[in-house]
């Protein structure tokens, strides 16, 4: 991102802040330049499209997850590398509303495309390493991964909370085999 001049740049942050009080879902460009004291241009200037803002509001999440990734590939067990990944996922997409749009939209910018790229490769490489283990079948792929997270944080949303371990323990019991190698290995 190319430097703002300074008083751009604290347009940037009050916009910033101000749609982070708003859930995702009833983000308004001119609403939000109403709430943050700004010119409409000044807003459709920073962020174009709500879809750009809900990026930016998500790019630091974005790259909280590349960093859970690389944590969870230093597990030794690979289940558990699995498992830790996932919890940290949706842990991530809980706190933070329009991640999940982030991590699946078409149009984003070169940066987002990056992390996003390497948050696929590190976690995909977290997944092969449990499937060469037997601690998950080789029939599960990465893509399905992102949808069980996303199934997982969707449920958790349409409820109060309380249920997320339960919801979570649910699914890894379904993903990921305690049963060792050799048994994860003939379950396939």
């Amino acid at each position: 991102m190319t430097r703002l001049r300074s008083d751009a740049a604290r347009s940037r942050a009050t916009i910033l802040e101000t749609a982070r009080a708003v859930p995702v879902a009833d983000l308004r460009l001119n609403e939000l330049a109403r709430e943050a004291g700004l010119g409409v241009g000044t807003v459709y200037r920073h962020f174009p499209t709500v879809a750009s803002l809900v990026e930016a509001l998500n790019t630091d999440a974005l790259e909280q997850l590349v960093v859970l990734a690389h944590a969870a590939s230093e597990i030794d067990d690979p289940g558990e590398a699995v498992a830790t990944l996932v919890r940290d996922s949706v842990a991530v997409q809980l706190q933070h509303d329009g991640l999940q749009a982030t991590l699946v939209a078409t149009d984003v910018t070169p940066a987002v495309s990056t992390l996003r790229d390497e948050l696929l490769t590190t976690a995909n490489a977290v997944l092969e390493r449990a499937v060469r283990s037997g601690a998950v079948s080789e029939k599960i792929t990465i893509g399905h991964v992102q949808r069980l997270v996303c199934g997982v944080e969707h449920a958790v949303r349409l409820g109060d909370g309380a249920d997320r371990e339960l919801l979570l323990d649910v699914m890894l019991a379904g993903l990921v085999s305690t049963r060792g190698d050799a048994a994860g290995k003939a379950r396939r």
